[in-house]
């Protein structure tokens, strides 16, 4: 098989797709990869280069270039800036497709759509909300991997770069495309829905993430409910039933729509909830044990279990692929060593971060030491839900609070008034982490249990990582 079967498109899709301009280059057309970020292009990438508020990935092309691309998007407005450069890149690497365009984002969503519309058989699957994106989407994947051959976004790929990325992927071998889809601005949803054009979608729940972006819950379930966009009578949503939004999401749904929680699956049954340990319940009558610890995390199940059952697995496929799914990195992580630490930073809202604090303060052995950081992306709500999340940790039952990092000296000044265990932290850096856990060493017994919650940008897991030596 040559080169150009290889491709993942050929020029005339690309061109037709993005409304493109092949300007230069020539020979064979052919790329088996795509990339944004020049440092991970190897031979035969498409190399895509994004403008940002403070870069712009065009001075990127000739290293994107020397370590192998065969085909670049250029700015129409670039290139009609600087034709000179261009031209002397395509003199030292005639093999080189250079095409242009008007907005380089929207031609990597464009032929993203384009390569999807390849696969008409694949069942196509978005899951969307404020929180609990992927940890539904991973449950989902183990469940379905049971019966389908399933493809989907690697860790949290799912914005309007991530997702057209991620895409990619997708293979004639597999059956099943599980795609997290996230945003965090508006017409974001409708950009990447239009790129998937999902048959099934779960709404894990409305909550106030990215709320500084966007104003409003109001508006936050508005955009998130463009992932039904395609569903044209055919499509069916999972939406959770206790959701304070879910009327309204149901409401713009052109197709089917089955309701998830505790209450609406008959085929499943709560046993009962081991704290840190997870949770036990049934399948029709099959025992399964859900080892990410905390009812949120049940709830995430149950959006998965439904969906399992609508394509028709057994009881046995499910409840296997749920006892399969190990912790993952972050989220509800238990890392047991001289104390019991709940690791959960990969990502925190004003809704995750609540939801794990209660689960923490809802678990009957040991003492309780919270080590919260910042929230980001909040935008003018920053100060009112940093101060709300301070007063429900104020209240919550724990002998020590430690705020880490800018925003939460909101949190610090609200639960200083109800609660004289209460520290701030002031920064991030790892000097400010290392007194951050010299701290919990002098106040901490080997029975406590420490929650660890903030935003990724604060990288709280370096507490963990001090605390437990390096051992995972």
């Amino acid at each position: 098989m040559s080169d150009m079967k290889n491709s993942l498109l050929t020029l005339e899709q690309v061109i037709q797709s993005c409304n493109g301009i092949h300007v230069l280059g020539s020979g064979d057309f052919c790329f088996t990869s795509i990339q944004t970020d020049s440092r991970n292009v190897c031979s035969n990438t498409l190399f895509v280069p994004l403008i940002g508020t403070t870069q712009d990935g065009h001075k990127y092309i000739a290293q994107a270039i020397e370590k192998g691309c065969s085909v670049v998007f250029i700015c129409m407005k670039n290139y009609e800036d600087n034709p000179e450069l261009f031209t002397s890149l395509s003199l030292k690497h005639p093999k080189v497709f250079f095409i242009a365009v008007e907005n380089t984002l929207t031609a990597l969503q464009n032929i993203a759509a384009e390569y999807v519309e390849q696969f008409p058989n694949l069942i196509k699957v978005g899951i969307t909300g404020s929180s609990g994106k992927t940890t539904t989407k991973e449950l989902l994947v183990s469940i379905l991997s049971q019966k389908y051959s399933v493809i989907s976004n690697q860790g949290n790929l799912n914005s309007e770069t991530g997702l057209p990325l991620s895409v990619f992927n997708i293979r004639k071998e597999h059956q099943v495309g599980v795609f997290e889809m996230g945003m965090n601005r508006k017409n974001e949803m409708a950009e990447i829905a239009n790129v998937l054009k999902p048959r099934f979608a779960i709404i894990t729940n409305i909550g106030t993430a990215h709320i500084g972006n966007l104003g409003s819950r109001e508006n936050i379930a508005r955009e998130k409910a463009h992932i039904f966009d395609y569903f044209h009578s055919f499509g069916t949503a999972f939406i959770p039933r206790d959701d304070d939004f879910a009327d309204f999401l149901a409401e713009c749904v052109d197709g089917n729509v089955v309701f998830y929680g505790k209450e609406e699956n008959d085929y499943v049954k709560f046993v009962a909830d081991r704290g840190l340990d997870g949770t036990d319940f049934t399948i029709e009558g099959e025992p399964c044990t859900l080892k990410l610890p905390g009812e949120y995390n049940y709830k995430n199940m149950l959006g998965a279990v439904a969906l399992a059952h609508l394509l028709q697995l057994t009881p046995n496929q499910i409840a296997l692929g749920i006892t399969s799914l190990e912790h993952m990195f972050g989220r509800g992580e238990v890392i047991r060593d001289k104390y019991t630490i709940v690791q959960d930073c990969y990502n925190a809202n004003p809704d995750s971060m609540e939801k794990a604090i209660e689960f923490i303060s809802s678990i009957k052995d040991g003492d309780k030491i919270l080590i919260l950081g910042d929230m980001l992306e909040l935008g003018d709500n920053s100060k009112l839900e940093h101060s709300r999340i301070g007063n429900i940790a104020a209240h919550c039952t724990s002998k020590l609070i430690l705020f880490v990092g800018e925003e939460v000296e909101n949190a610090y000044n609200e639960a200083i008034k109800y609660n004289n265990n209460v520290l701030f932290f002031k920064g991030s850096d790892d000097s400010v982490i290392e007194k951050v856990v010299k701290t919990v060493q002098e106040k901490a017994s080997p029975s406590d249990i420490i929650l660890i919650k903030g935003s990724r940008g604060m990288r709280l897991e370096r507490i963990t990582s001090l605390l437990t030596e390096g051992k995972k």
